[in-house]
């Protein structure tokens, strides 16, 4: 699996109900993006950065969604252009089901 963590360093701090707000307006657009296994939208606890958590599949989807459409928009969003970090996930801990990973779910597992 290949995590990749975005990170927007704002001019402005952003609250905690607006950001909620601004991230649920733009959720469903990933819903369907062929690779992604989950997104999590992050706020640093001061509000001065925003991102993502990105979990996917393979390195292969993860770079296909970040294309020039998706740099574009991202950028004018939030005024200034995302620092991108890419990190394998060789193990990852499920504590939901208590299971412990070592390859990208099959797809249609929610687990």
């Amino acid at each position: 699996m290949i995590v990749t963590v975005v990170r927007f360093d704002l001019a402005e701090p952003i609250g905690p109900d607006e950001a909620q707000s601004a991230f649920v307006d733009n959720a469903s657009r990933y819903l369907q993006v062929p690779g992604l296994l989950w997104k999590a939208y992050l706020r640093s606890e001061d509000g001065t950065a925003v991102g993502g958590s990105y979990w996917w599949r393979d390195r292969a989807s993860a770079e296909a969604a970040f294309d020039t459409a998706w740099w574009d928009g991202v950028t004018a969003k939030y005024g200034t252009r995302p620092t991108l970090d890419w990190y394998e996930a060789p193990v990852v801990v499920d504590g939901r089901t208590g299971s412990i990973r070592l390859e990208a779910p099959a797809a249609g597992d929610s687990h």
